[in-house]
């Protein structure tokens, strides 16, 4: 991935170069940041560039630095306009992938979240696929948990928690698998490495929880809103066992980066068909025209860049 040029920190947007931080820096040492994921989607028609959800967004990233006591004169509706300021002047016109991050940003040594200095920054750089096997994705579970709500919060995207995330990930790709899915504590399934998961079986979307340590995804919820409302489709939070991703008709992931991922093998078995279902068909093009502003029912989703 080539570097941006710009980026957007300490109020206004400078060149990312110019950003630079020390080896003591203690988001460095101790993974005390959270961070967000945005996605800017452009309407090919009319060459729009549309931000998803950008208020949903950036309430959530507030309420991650929250958590870690951090405490910015900042609201959902000027953290968008940072970003659109950002995104114009660095030119682009095409799918972008928006990264703002808060973290504590003095360098000292020793473990704390109080007294000390917080930072937030916003970058963005063009972006396609998360998961390159998106319509067709084989998955393991994985040999590793999920971290508690009471160790570190999923619901707070903390920087730090996300090392869980890559021994995840780089075990089930190393393994020959494109992701995995992961199991809380008690042995009910999760999230993904970083997405949410949503299952099929007999015709009704079952999902996990938020209490069962899961990100409070806004793929997540306009996903479920969609498949209520579009396609008369029963939505269901739920505990899910294991081996009912074996036996159920149609599984796949969501997320900011992964979007809408079918799964049509876990573990060597195949889900449902072995292809991608027709419910998680269905909702890949819906949400792929809702993001793109080609469905005027959902335009109050969008933020148009300009």
């Amino acid at each position: 991935m080539n570097l941006p040029e710009y980026v957007y920190f300490r109020g206004e947007v400078r060149r990312y170069m110019d950003v630079q931080f020390g080896l003591l820096t203690h988001a460095l040492n101790y993974g005390t940041g959270a961070f967000g994921g945005v996605r800017a989607y452009k309407n090919e028609q009319s060459g729009k560039l549309f931000l998803f959800r950008p208020l949903d967004h950036y309430k959530r990233f507030l309420n991650s630095a929250k958590m870690l006591l951090m405490d910015f004169d900042e609201t959902p509706e000027s953290m968008t306009q940072h970003t659109v300021d950002l995104i114009k002047k660095s030119g682009y016109k095409e799918d972008v992938y928006i990264r703002p991050l808060a973290f504590v940003s003095e360098e000292i040594i020793g473990v704390k979240l109080h007294d000390v200095r917080s930072d937030f920054g916003i970058v963005a750089v063009p972006f396609g696929k998360y998961v390159s096997n998106d319509t067709n994705a084989h998955v393991t579970i994985s040999s590793w948990r999920r971290l508690d709500d009471n160790s570190i919060p999923a619901r707070g995207k903390i920087t730090g928690a996300y090392v869980s995330s890559a021994f995840i990930k780089t075990d089930a790709v190393r393994s020959g698998f494109d992701e995995a899915l992961v199991l809380t504590v008690d042995g009910h399934l999760s999230e993904g490495s970083a997405e949410n998961l949503f299952m099929v079986r007999d015709n009704v979307l079952y999902t996990p929880p938020v209490t069962d340590n899961i990100l409070e995804g806004i793929t997540r919820r306009s996903i479920m809103e969609v498949a209520e409302k579009e396609l008369g489709v029963k939505v269901v939070e739920r505990l899910i066992d294991r081996t009912e991703a074996y036996i159920c008709d149609e599984l796949f992931m969501t997320g900011t980066a992964a979007q809408v991922t079918a799964i049509t093998k876990v573990d060597h078995r195949p889900v449902g068909s072995g292809e991608m279902g027709p419910i998680a068909a269905q909702l890949r093009e819906l949400f792929f025209g809702i993001v793109r502003g080609e469905n005027e029912k959902y335009a109050h989703w969008n933020y148009e860049v300009k």
